[in-house]
């Protein structure tokens, strides 16, 4: 919580009028009882109609007063809890845009979403009750105990019998309900993994007849959910029966005790009926204390949650704007690299060294699990090595700032990822500041703007989230354009033109070797790498082999077998096709 008050203290300013105001509530309501018991005492028993007038306005005054300051004091709370939880937002959606992917993957998408979302909600009613009636709550009870020893002592004994006890059983219910709302917004982590694994691959659900499986998956999961959210409810509503049994103890008491000091004259009716009054507002100031214990509980909770993203160390720093940019030409060297994914037993890559000088069509094929994509993904510097170095220009890639790197580097992934917007936008999101002409240059190099001429807003046709209304070949040639209007020095392709015809792959590839750029075609077909200038094989990691298309064939066996297969179903292809 220590990290989340820091937020607070922002807004000092509006949290102290909060407070003061809170605190004025909190004195009304306090000397409201002994107001009454002298409207009683004076006003009603002595028949004196002037001390009933003179307090009765009294207190429409102070209580026109503390509504007043109920008005102003939500104004000044929802300033304190909104302004808290948008600068949380932010600066956990910042942090998390400064994580590398293995921090990402460590916490996990659908936890970082709960955690910018109802973490931060949560927090935020938190605060606002906090600022609203939080505080007033218990220290109403205090105070209230405290007033009632100024007006009737053998009575305000009774209360103070009660009240500690009945305190001491809503903390110790307080430290057992942080624990299950923690394991609830745990749960609400994998809850949303879930939905958001179905939405995202709907389409194949519904291929293959998954939606039974999917729903049953989800039910598993949210009865779950359910379960941990009822006993920790169940443990927070426990408390209100045991503090009304025990403040209607205490009441009954009181009219007791209080019914034969009035027989003997030991106490006044107007000292009975305020300390009633007191009693009854705590019982009241209890029930409040429990629904507030229960939002403390989810509060911190979600604060602790939220502390643990605040408080991871970005491993990606913001760009320095006095540091000059290191210009690449876009030779690679990789030497001896190996590479090891958290918590895998086995290396992805083991011993890789190879060089490709700036300029160069680099293929890079492998069976499936080979190491491809991870060979990719270790160029823009997205994992660090576990060992050997990776070399840009002959200088470590250590020693080159992230993200001036992938500024120099055009990525296609194997999943296009689109976003929703327009296609221009979609396009300029790889460089805001490219020009039209180079809009245009970069959709003809990926063989994608005729097709985007004939729509009939061409450029500005707006496509949906992840380019749902787009074909797999259309999404990698727009994925391949944003790629190409970054004017990289370095261009990988990961298996990025596996939805595209023959003719097409071709045209894409030529248009790339007009481009001063080292590209790297990582594909599982040869045919896509066979006029690259050195092709990388990889096998269990390994590198297996590396040279030109010809000289692989002449000397690897393995290269072999796999070229010899592939043109063997690419035959058959061929003569279905034509029958």
């Amino acid at each position: 919580m220590k990290e989340i008050i820091t937020y607070v203290a922002k807004y000092k300013t509006a949290a102290g009028f909060a407070l003061f105001l809170m605190a004025f509530e909190l004195v009304v309501e306090l000397i409201q009882p002994v107001i009454m018991a002298s409207i009683i005492d004076k006003g009603v028993v002595q028949r004196d109609i002037g001390s009933i007038g003179f307090w009765g306005a009294v207190l429409l005054g102070i209580s026109i007063l503390a509504f007043a300051s109920g008005i102003l004091n939500s104004f000044f709370a929802s300033k304190v809890s909104q302004g808290t939880a948008y600068d949380l937002r932010r600066d956990v959606y910042e942090r998390i845009q400064r994580f590398s992917v293995m921090q990402i993957q460590r916490f996990a998408a659908s936890s970082l979403i709960t955690r910018l979302t109802t973490d931060v909600t949560q927090i935020q009613s938190l605060i606002f009750m906090a600022m609203r009636i939080m505080l007033r709550a218990p220290l109403f009870i205090i105070g209230g105990v405290i007033m009632a020893f100024t007006i009737n002592v053998q009575l305000a004994l009774i209360l103070a019998a009660f009240v500690p006890f009945l305190l001491l059983v809503m903390l110790f219910l307080m430290t057992k309900g942080v624990k299950l709302f923690g394991s609830v917004q745990a749960k609400i982590d994998r809850l949303n993994s879930i939905i958001q694994e179905n939405l995202l691959g709907i389409r194949l659900v519904k291929a293959f007849l998954r939606s039974s499986f999917e729903t049953n998956r989800f039910r598993k999961v949210n009865h779950s959910l359910m379960e941990t959210n009822q006993r920790a409810l169940q443990l927070m509503e426990a408390v209100m029966p045991v503090v009304m049994l025990g403040m209607n103890a205490g009441i009954i008491a009181i009219l007791w005790i209080g019914s034969n000091q009035l027989e003997i004259g030991d106490a006044q009716p107007g000292e009975v009926v305020a300390i009633l009054n007191y009693a009854t507002r705590i019982l009241g100031s209890f029930g409040v204390f429990s629904f507030l214990l229960m939002n403390f509980s989810r509060g911190k909770a979600s604060a602790a949650r939220i502390t643990e993203v605040l408080l991871e160390h970005p491993e990606e720093q913001l760009d320095k704007s006095d540091q000059r940019e290191q210009r690449l030409s876009g030779q690679i060297t990789f030497e001896n690299v190996s590479f090891c994914y958290p918590e895998a037993k086995q290396p992805a890559l083991q011993g890789v060294s190879f060089s490709a000088d700036a300029g160069e069509m680099v293929g890079v094929i492998g069976e499936t699990g080979s190491g491809k994509s991870t060979l990719a993904q270790l160029i823009p510097s997205l994992f660090p090595v576990t060992r050997g170095g990776i070399f840009l220009d002959e200088k470590p890639i250590e020693s080159f700032e992230s993200q001036q790197l992938r500024r120099q580097i055009g990525m296609v992934p194997q999943q296009a990822h689109l976003f929703s917007g327009t296609i221009r936008e979609n396009l300029l999101w790889g460089n805001e500041e490219a020009s039209e002409k180079e809009v245009i240059q970069a959709a003809e190099d990926a063989s994608i703007h005729d097709y985007i001429k004939s729509l009939p807003r061409g450029y500005d046709t707006v496509i949906g989230q992840r380019g749902i209304n787009l074909s797999g070949g259309q999404k990698q040639r727009l994925s391949l354009a944003r790629a190409l209007i970054r004017e990289p020095k370095i261009l990988i392709l990961d298996d990025s033109t596996s939805a595209l015809d023959a003719n097409t792959e071709a045209q894409v590839l030529q248009a790339l070797r007009r481009r001063s750029c080292t590209v790297f075609v990582i594909a599982s077909k040869i045919s896509s790498v066979k006029n690259a200038e050195k092709i990388l094989l990889l096998k269990h990691g390994e590198l297996e082999a590396s040279g030109p298309h010809r000289q692989l064939i002449e000397q690897n066996a393995y290269y072999r077998m796999i070229y010899q297969s592939q043109s063997e179903v690419e035959v058959f292809e061929h003569a279905r096709n034509e029958s």
